[in-house]
């Protein structure tokens, strides 16, 4: 569907003019959503910046993610999957106290030397290369909106359609490109879908 993330920028940025999404600023989702968000910015003539989060993973299954906490300590919790898996809140609090650090981390490596990130009163748009369960990006969206945004669409390549419906409930708008009824993962969509280094992610912040 698309070559690389560039190219899912590209198309994604035209998407957003065809629909006529306006923003003050783009946030991108390292790492692999800045490559997508930068063309996004360029198109629109806004700054990009970056937004993070991590996923609190399951018990003996980190990819299943039962919440997602960003940099500043917001957090979006999955509450039917956390009470079916029955989980402790010592668990919860351990892991996502470990997850925010980690997430700070990012954030103050990526942004550096940077003045403060301030979105208040802002049009936000997050941008990241796809969504799969969207927990991270659910997690984003809660920071940016506890930060006083005046409004905060997502806009992505390609998305499982049920998580682009459920993060409408979310945001004040999604936007998609594509959104598949055959969708397993975000990579069976680039072409080139390999690793982005956090060197090549933060050159693009430049």
């Amino acid at each position: 569907m698309f070559a690389d993330r560039t190219d899912a920028g590209e198309r994604l940025a035209d998407e957003l003019r065809r629909q006529g999404v306006d923003a003050d600023i783009v946030l991108g989702v390292p790492r692999g959503g800045l490559p997508v968000a930068r063309p996004v910015a360029d198109a629109l003539e806004v700054p990009l910046d970056v937004v993070v989060a991590r996923k609190v993973g399951a018990p003996g299954n980190p990819e299943l993610a039962v919440a997602a906490v960003a940099d500043d300590g917001t957090a979006w919790r999955n509450d039917s999957l956390v009470g079916s898996l029955d989980l402790t809140t010592e668990y919860l609090q351990e892991q996502t106290e470990h997850e925010q650090r980690a997430a700070q981390e990012k954030f103050d490596r990526y942004r550096g030397d940077r003045p403060p990130l301030d979105v208040a009163g802002k049009r936000v748009l997050v941008v990241d290369d796809g969504l799969a369960t969207g927990a991270t990006m659910r997690a984003c969206v809660e920071r940016v909106r506890e930060a006083g945004a005046a409004s905060v669409v997502v806009a992505v390549p390609v998305s499982s359609p049920e998580t682009a419906r459920s993060l409408e409930r979310t945001a004040q708008r999604v936007v998609t490109i594509e959104e598949p009824a055959n969708f397993s993962a975000v990579g069976q969509f680039y072409r080139d879908f390999s690793q982005v280094t956090d060197e090549a992610a933060m050159a693009l912040l430049d």
